[in-house]
């Protein structure tokens, strides 16, 4: 049995992270820390579980193995350095780092240690994705030239009850979040970029706040590869009805998925539904316990971890700055 602490009820996929841990076998919480006292108290007693005021002194607790880290992003360098020093294993909700510099720093503090790293990229785990990731592979699409992805939610519409709609006040705190709907939602679409098209060579952004809320509510970011290759990643805080899209376009071939739809087109052939789609692989959360747990290897990389910072700090420059970003800047 892995004994786990959970770290802030700060995110809103912390509630989600306490499930998945408390339904794995390998994982027992133990404990729960929280940067606001009170939220933290409520959660430990709802579950059943100590509260610990004081993070160092949880830290150094031996009976806890491993941290679910869902602090506010911008405590999580020295949160996650805190616990990668005591050697405790490590799952985090995305971004891992505001800045390369920062994510630099925590990945050679872990080099040092023997401990498992998670960071929380659920798309990756996908069936749709895996069949992607083989289409470009075999080279089915023949030379990829353009891919566009989008997420979106209308998180930020206004109802009755939620006059800045569903998502929590806190997601529009910029000091807490480092931004808006790019550095969360928009998560999705760069860390697929980067599997999918690799690393680019510059970023070009706009992040609008047409709410006025104190962060951008919809954006787009444009990746520039080596090849001449584009990626249009889009992302929205205002979109009610929008579903998930992944598009690669191909000197031979197209390829379209729509939410569980996925479709193929190679030359001037039909469209067709494919049949070697590869089954899901298992959620980070899990991931992370077998990798604990008996040592399996993890499908999210810290180099995922490091490139989904890259893009959103070239991508926040290049709004702020308005030109576009060469990843070397950075």
């Amino acid at each position: 049995m892995i004994n786990v602490a959970l770290l802030s009820k700060w995110h809103v996929h912390a509630v989600d992270y306490e499930r998945e841990a408390r339904e794995n076998p390998m994982l027992s919480i133990k404990k729960v820390w929280d940067e606001e006292p009170e939220r933290g108290q409520g959660w430990a007693e709802e579950l059943g579980v100590p509260f610990e005021s004081d993070l160092d002194t949880l830290l150094d607790s031996p009976e806890i193995d491993a941290v679910i880290v869902s602090t506010p992003t911008n405590l999580h360098t020295e949160v996650i350095k805190k616990a990668a020093k005591k050697g405790k294993h490590i799952f985090t909700e995305k971004v891992l780092a505001f800045t390369t510099r920062e994510c630099e720093e925590l990945l050679k503090v872990m080099e040092k240690t023997d401990l498992s790293f998670m960071i929380s990229l659920p798309r990756l785990t996908k069936d749709y994705y895996l069949y992607a990731q083989q289409v470009v592979d075999e080279g089915v699409l023949g030379t990829i030239t353009m891919m566009r992805c989008r997420v979106a939610h209308n998180g930020a519409v206004p109802t009755e009850t939620h006059p800045n709609g569903w998502l929590p006040e806190t997601f529009f705190n910029a000091e807490q979040c480092g931004g808006g709907a790019l550095i969360d939602l928009g998560a999705h679409p760069i860390y697929l970029a980067n599997r999918l098209m690799g690393k680019p060579k510059s970023v070009s952004s706009r992040l609008p706040q047409m709410r006025e809320l104190g962060v951008d509510d919809h954006a787009v970011a444009m990746l520039d590869y080596d090849s001449g290759a584009l990626s249009i990643l889009e992302t929205s805080f205002l979109s009610a009805g929008s579903p998930f899209q992944l598009e690669l376009y191909g000197t031979e071939g197209t390829l379209m998925i729509e939410d569980d739809q996925i479709r193929i087109r190679q030359g001037t052939k039909e469209w067709k539904t494919p049949d070697n789609v590869p089954e899901h692989l298992p959620m980070p959360m899990e991931q992370w316990a077998n990798a604990m747990e008996s040592g399996e290897t993890m499908s999210v990389t810290r180099e995922d971890a490091y490139l989904l910072t890259a893009v959103n700090e070239a991508a926040s420059l290049s709004n702020k700055e308005g030109r576009r970003i060469d990843l070397k800047e950075l």
